[in-house]
C-alpha cells in the first residue's frame, strides 16, 4: 500500500438555519470554512490510530520501515452544497468538518509515491546522523577548509542544506546536500563540499554516498576525497575565521548613513484613534463593505471564501495554489534545485509575526493549528495579522484650479486597506503573503518575497549563472512564480470570459475629409471554450481580463463585470513537456480559465516536489477537454512571479522593496458609480463667500483632529497660490 489520503468526515455538525432565502454573513455560516480545531485535529488522529488495519505508529524514532500520520487539514465543502446553504437557506454541506489525513503507508515499499513523500523530520535526523558517519574519512579535510565538524564539533558544528527534486526519475530518492557552516545566515557560509546521498531504503545503514563535488571537482567517494587531499592533489580554499568574518550574514547594524537623522529611535508608527474599523469574529472578516471567511490550510497556505462587498458575492474562493524557485548554476547542487514548495508544507510553516515590524503594533493576531509531521497538532502563535492600513495616498482626490489663485473646490477621500497578512519561511526564504482590501471594491493579493537567497560556493565558472556576493559565495540566479486559484462569482455563477485591449484606426476626419486622424478605438473578444482562454508565457497579453455576468447590467447597460490586473514579470522556466516541467504545466500560462469542477480543487500536490516527472496533479488536464466557458462557473488560474538575479544588496537578506508580485481584482462596471462614495473619511473644501471673512469651508464627517497620537493640530487647509 502507498501513501493515501483518507476522507474522515462527520467529526463536525452544524445547525441549519430555518429560514429560507440567501444568509447574512455570519460567524456561523462562515464557519462551514473554518480550520479545524486543535481538539478536532487530535480527534482525527485519535480515531486513526484506533483504526488496528492501519497500524499507524508514531512519526519519531529511528525506524522508517513503519505506517505514520503525515498531515491532517480540512477539506472545503463542495460548492455546490455550500451555494446551497448560503444562498438558499439549506441544510449546511453534509461533512462540513471533513478533513483528510496523510499517511505514509509502507507495505509496498517500491512504489514510486512514497519515493516522492516529502521530507519528515525524522528522515532529516536520520540523514544528517548518516551524513557524519559517511563523511567521517573527510574529518581532517573539513576542519583544514572550514574549522567546522559533523560530529564532537560543540558550537562550530556544520549544516547541510538539501534540494530538490531527489533524483533524476521517478522512484529515485537520491539528495544532493550543500554542506555550510552552522552560523548565523548559515546559508550564506558554503564550505565548497556537495554530497550526493542516495536514502531511498528504509534502513538507514544502506544509504550511500554516489558523488561528492568539491570547489569544482568531481569525485567517486568520500574517501577518494580524503586520499587525493593527502596527496595534496585537491586545490583547497581555507575559509576566513569565524567569527571574525562571520558577520555579514547576520542582521547586526553595521555602518552608518551618511544624511539624516539616527535612526536609534522608534520609526513612524500605523494609529487607531478609535480603534478597530474593522471586525474579526471567529474566521468572519467585515471591513468597508467587505466579508468573507478565511481559513490557513496546511499544505498550500491562506484561502479566502465566500468573499461578498456590500452584500454581493464577488468570489466564491481566492487562494495559494503553489510557490517555486527554479535554479540555475555550476555546482550540481544548484543545478538540481528546482523547489515547489508545497511540497515543502508551504502551509504550515507559518511563524510568529512580530508586532513593529511583520506587522503594527495595534494589529490583531492570530494563531493557527498545523497537523504536519507531528504526533500532535502544533500550535503556531500569531501567525496571522489583520490592521487598517493607511496607504498614504488618497483614494480619490482632486483640485479644482480656478486659474486665479485659488480653486472652485479641494476634495479627498483618505486612502485606507485592510490588510490580511501570513507568512510561509520555506527554509531559506520568507514569502509574506498579502489580501488587501479597498473601499472601492478593488481586491489585492500579493506576496512578497524576502530570507536568504539560495546560494553555492564560488567557482570562476560559476560567474555565468549568477553574482559573486563574498569572497567565496555565489548567489545563484532564479525565478520565482506563484499560482493563485480565483473562484469567480461575478452577480451569481454563471459568467462569461472577454478581453479588452485598445487598436489604433486611421480616420479622415468627419469635418475636413482632406485630414486623417488616428486613434485608439476599443477592440473586444470573447473566448468560448478553454484551450482559448490559456495565455501562454512570453506571448503579448490583453491589457484586460473581464468576467462578466451575462445577465446582469448595470445602471448604464453594461454587463457586470471584474477585472484582473497582472502585476508580475513571469516567464517560463522550462520548455514546454520537459522533464520536470510536467509537474508544473500551470507555470505556462500567465492566466488559464476553467470551468468550475470539485475535483479540480488544487493546481499541485505535496507530492509533485519529488516526482515531478509523474505528477499526481498534471493542470493542463484542466483544459485538455476544452469546456465550454459561456455563462459557466469560471475559475481563472493566476500566475505570477519575477527573475531574481542575485546582486550585492542581498546580503545579509532579500529585500522587500521591489520584490512583489500579486494581482488586483478590479470592478469594471459592477458598480453604478465608485463604491467607496459611501466612505464618511472624505474631505472637501469650498472657499469662503466673496464679501466675507470667513476663510474657506470646510466639510467632514470625521472628527476634526485625529488624536494626539497623529498630530495636536486640527485639520487646516487654505487652497490658494501665488507669486511670491
Amino acid at each position: 500500500m502507498w501513501p493515501s489520503v483518507f476522507a474522515v468526515g462527520a467529526l463536525l455538525s452544524l445547525l441549519a438555519w430555518a429560514d429560507a432565502g440567501p444568509l447574512p454573513h455570519t460567524p456561523k455560516v462562515a464557519s462551514i470554512f473554518s480550520d479545524l480545531t486543535p481538539a478536532e485535529l487530535q480527534a482525527v488522529r485519535d480515531f486513526l490510530v484506533s483504526r488496528p488495519e492501519l497500524g499507524l505508529q508514531p512519526g519519531q524514532g529511528e525506524s522508517l520501515a513503519k505506517n505514520s500520520l503525515f498531515l491532517v487539514e480540512l477539506l472545503a465543502p463542495k460548492k455546490s452544497q455550500a451555494l446551497r446553504f448560503l444562498d438558499a437557506g439549506g441544510h449546511p454541506p453534509q461533512a462540513p468538518g471533513s478533513s483528510r489525513g496523510a499517511l505514509w503507508c509502507w507495505g509496498h515499499t517500491e512504489h514510486h509515491r512514497i519515493r516522492a513523500r516529502p521530507m519528515s523530520q525524522q528522515e532529516y535526523d536520520l540523514l544528517y546522523g548518516r551524513l557524519a558517519t559517511l563523511l567521517a574519512p573527510l574529518r581532517e579535510f573539513l576542519q583544514d577548509v572550514s574549522g567546522f565538524g559533523l560530529e564532537d564539533c560543540g558550537e562550530r558544528c556544520l549544516a547541510a542544506t538539501e534540494v530538490s527534486p531527489r533524483g533524476l526519475a521517478p522512484g529515485e530518492r537520491r539528495t544532493w546536500l550543500i554542506l555550510q557552516r552552522f552560523v548565523e545566515g548559515y546559508f550564506l557560509h558554503p564550505v565548497g563540499l556537495e554530497v550526493l546521498v542516495d536514502h531511498s531504503k528504509l534502513d538507514p545503514q544502506r544509504w550511500t554516498v554516489q558523488k561528492l563535488w568539491y570547489n569544482g571537482q568531481y569525485y567517486d567517494s568520500p574517501e577518494e576525497l580524503a586520499e587525493r587531499y593527502k596527496q595534496r592533489e585537491v586545490t583547497v580554499v581555507r575559509l576566513p575565521p569565524h567569527p571574525e568574518h562571520s558577520l555579514f550574514s547576520t542582521f547586526v547594524p553595521r555602518g552608518h548613513f551618511a544624511a539624516g537623522p539616527p535612526t536609534n529611535v522608534q520609526g513612524a508608527k500605523v494609529c487607531e484613534p478609535h480603534g478597530h474599523r474593522y471586525s474579526v469574529r471567529g474566521n468572519l472578516l467585515e471591513y468597508s463593505g467587505w466579508s468573507l471567511a478565511f481559513r490557513l490550510r496546511s499544505s498550500t497556505g491562506m484561502q479566502l471564501f465566500d468573499v461578498r462587498f456590500n452584500g454581493e458575492r464577488v468570489a466564491y474562493e481566492v487562494s495559494v495554489q503553489e510557490a517555486i524557485a527554479f535554479y540555475g548554476g555550476n555546482s550540481p547542487a544548484t543545478m538540481q534545485t528546482k523547489y515547489i514548495d508545497v511540497g515543502w508544507g508551504m502551509g504550515s510553516t507559518t511563524h510568529e509575526l512580530a508586532p513593529g515590524v511583520d506587522c503594527p503594533e495595534v494589529a490583531t493576531f492570530l494563531d493557527a493549528y498545523h497537523y504536519y509531521d507531528a504526533d500532535g497538532p502544533m500550535h503556531y502563535p500569531r501567525a496571522i495579522c489583520i490592521f487598517e492600513l493607511p496607504t498614504g495616498v488618497p483614494t480619490r482626490r482632486h483640485f479644482d484650479n480656478n486659474f486665479n489663485g485659488g480653486s472652485h473646490f479641494y476634495a479627498g477621500l483618505e486612502g485606507h486597506a485592510l490588510v490580511l497578512r501570513t507568512t510561509s519561511t520555506v527554509y531559506n526564504y520568507d514569502y509574506i503573503w498579502d489580501f488587501l482590501f479597498y473601499p472601492n471594491g478593488v481586491l489585492e493579493a500579493k506576496v512578497h518575497a524576502t530570507g536568504y537567497v539560495h546560494a553555492s560556493f564560488y567557482t570562476p565558472e560559476g560567474i555565468r549563472y549568477g553574482t559573486r556576493l563574498q569572497a567565496n559565495l555565489l548567489g545563484n540566479i532564479h525565478t520565482h512564480l506563484v499560482h493563485y486559484k480565483v473562484d469567480l462569482d461575478i452577480a451569481g455563477a454563471g459568467n462569461s470570459f472577454e478581453t479588452m485591449d485598445v487598436a489604433l484606426e486611421n480616420i479622415s476626419l468627419p469635418w475636413t475629409a482632406d485630414q486623417w486622424l488616428v486613434q485608439p478605438r476599443l477592440e473586444r473578444k470573447s473566448y468560448l471554450q478553454e484551450r482559448q482562454a490559456t495565455f501562454p508565457m512570453g506571448r503579448p497579453l490583453p491589457r484586460y481580463f473581464l468576467f462578466n455576468s451575462p445577465s446582469q447590467k448595470n445602471r448604464w447597460g453594461h454587463q457586470r463585470s471584474y477585472r484582473i490586473q497582472l502585476n508580475s514579470h513571469a516567464d517560463r522556466v522550462l520548455p514546454r513537456n520537459w522533464k520536470e516541467e510536467k509537474g508544473i504545466t500551470w507555470s505556462r500560462y500567465h492566466l488559464a480559465v476553467t470551468q468550475h469542477h470539485e475535483n479540480e480543487d488544487t493546481s499541485s500536490s505535496l507530492y509533485t516536489q519529488n516526482n515531478p516527472w509523474e505528477p499526481t496533479v498534471n493542470f493542463e488536464n484542466f483544459v485538455r477537454n476544452n469546456e465550454n466557458l459561456e455563462n459557466q462557473d469560471l475559475v481563472a488560474w493566476v500566475t505570477v512571479g519575477f527573475l531574481h538575479i542575485p546582486h550585492s544588496e542581498d546580503i545579509p537578506n532579500t529585500s522587500t522593496p521591489g520584490n512583489v508580485v500579486g494581482f488586483y481584482l478590479r470592478p469594471f462596471n459592477f458598480f453604478d458609480e465608485d463604491p467607496s462614495v459611501a466612505s464618511r473619511r472624505t474631505i472637501i473644501v469650498r472657499p469662503g463667500e466673496p464679501g466675507t471673512k470667513e476663510g474657506v469651508q470646510i466639510q467632514r464627517w470625521t472628527p476634526s483632529s485625529p488624536d494626539p497620537c497623529i498630530t495636536g493640530e486640527p485639520f487646516s487647509y487654505n487652497g490658494t497660490y501665488g507669486q511670491v
